[in-house]
């Protein structure tokens, strides 16, 4: 899809919405409509949920990253003996060493490559979640606060300041669970005891 195709599609879904704002606007001469703004983005950084999502991972990836800091420390004191005793050292020693700061930092820039893909993967999964659960939260506020509509700020032609409601939904979600409820693990049925055979 060409960068001209993507921003015809962004440019509609604008107009779109902006069709919508206009006709809540004029309805509004009839009936009182109730709408408002929130930032995701300040959402996702600020929620308590978005806490818990980046509390999930540190505590998830922490010790593999403890464990990858402590072999870099390791292969940096390996250099730092090569470069102090080289030129002291017998060669079987000096090509030893040397053979294992090459695997070493090998070894290393593997596991440092697979340890970031592993990070970034489970770090799209979690924002997935806590988008999917911030949404879900957004549109229960609105209902209890009998909103007409709730949009994005990032989606917004143009919205007047009164009518951004982050700060309050912020403080709505201080009172929601931090994290999505995990589902009830299904209980196998009991199996009925077969009856003793006879003899």
């Amino acid at each position: 899809m060409s960068v001209a195709t993507i921003g015809k599609l962004k440019m509609g879904k604008t107009l779109m919405l902006a069709g919508c704002l206009a006709l809540f606007a004029a309805c509004s001469a009839q009936a009182e409509v109730k709408f408002a703004t929130v930032n995701f983005n300040r959402l996702m950084e600020e929620s308590i949920q978005a806490k818990a999502a980046s509390q999930i991972l540190q505590e998830e990836f922490a010790p593999r990253q403890r464990e990858l800091q402590q072999k870099q420390k390791d292969l940096q004191a390996k250099q730092e003996k090569l470069t102090r005793d080289g030129a002291v050292m017998a060669e079987k020693e000096r090509t030893a060493l040397e053979k294992e700061l090459t695997k070493g930092q090998r070894e290393l820039q593997t596991e440092g490559e697979a340890f970031s893909e592993e990070v970034n993967s489970r770090r799209n999964e979690e924002l997935n979640k806590l988008q999917g659960l911030l949404v879900s939260e957004v549109q229960t506020f609105a209902k209890s606060g009998a909103y007409d509509m709730v949009i994005p700020t990032s989606v917004a032609v143009y919205a007047k300041e009164s009518l951004d409601v982050t700060a309050q939904v912020l403080s709505y979600l201080l009172t929601r669970p931090a994290t999505a409820a995990k589902p009830a693990a299904v209980s196998k049925p009991a199996t009925t005891p077969k009856p003793a055979a006879t003899k």
